[in-house]
């Protein structure tokens, strides 16, 4: 894939992108100054489409793994257990990222003990983990929605699940209280995408701009690497 970049434009673009069951959903928005636009989201069928789009994405935060423990047996990230510490109550939706024994196929999911979201997540991973190196982490972050939430709930968790209406109602009113024209971005539907898929690309969405104006906090404070060079780490 070629790296360049075409003519020079007065704009950049961020990216918040999370799974959906028909490949990826990206929430972009264009970044000038102070200016920060969020534009219709898009679904991608892959992870290298997002890659290869044009113009190129400046940063990117996305609800997946990158970075993994060689085997299941040396437990959990040390990033996926501070997170969960740090989300509190909304804990639970942080799972442990699987080894990369396992997205090798080296180890059987059952062998592993993977959680059933996980282990429905492994194609998506996959698809990531093929893309990444060391380099790409200039350009590519782990998040997870629940961690922007409580940042941008002021470090204070969500009270409720995006599964029912109420938690929905409530991450909603945090949105709005950060993005402009938020009836509008979510007046785009797209097939096969649900609210809680659109809440959690534009919580990310938030992350990628506070990664490119290097407001972002990291988790854990020391950097950790995994054996193919890449930080395990969860931006917010």
């Amino acid at each position: 894939m070629s790296l360049h970049r075409g003519p020079t434009l007065p704009y950049r673009v961020v990216a918040g992108v999370t799974p959906c069951p028909s490949g990826w959903l990206v929430q972009g928005a264009k970044m000038a100054g102070s200016t920060f636009a969020p534009e219709s989201p898009r679904v991608y069928e892959t992870f290298l489409d997002i890659l290869d789009e044009h113009p190129a994405f400046e940063i990117i935060v996305i609800n997946a793994p990158i970075g993994y423990l060689d085997t299941p047996q040396m437990g959990a990230r040390t990033c996926d257990r501070e997170v969960r510490a740090l989300v509190g109550r909304r804990g639970s939706t942080v799972h442990n990222a699987p080894s990369r024994a396992v997205l090798d196929n080296l180890v059987e999911v059952k062998e592993a003990g993977l959680d059933a979201v996980t282990a429905t997540m492994l194609p998506h991973y996959r698809e990531v983990a093929k893309e990444m190196s060391p380099f790409r982490q200039r350009l590519i972050y782990e998040g997870h929605p629940e961690l922007s939430f409580f940042q941008l709930n002021k470090d204070s968790s969500m009270q409720r699940s995006k599964k029912i209406e109420a938690g929905r109602d409530e991450r909603l009113e945090v949105l709005e209280s950060h993005f402009p024209a938020m009836d509008k971005v979510l007046d785009d539907e797209i097939s096969d995408v649900s609210e809680k898929h659109q809440f959690d690309a534009l919580a990310l969405l938030w992350t990628a701009r506070r990664v490119f104006g290097h407001a972002a906090k990291r988790v854990p404070y020391e950097p950790e690497w995994d054996s193919e060079g890449l930080r395990m780490e969860i931006v917010y």
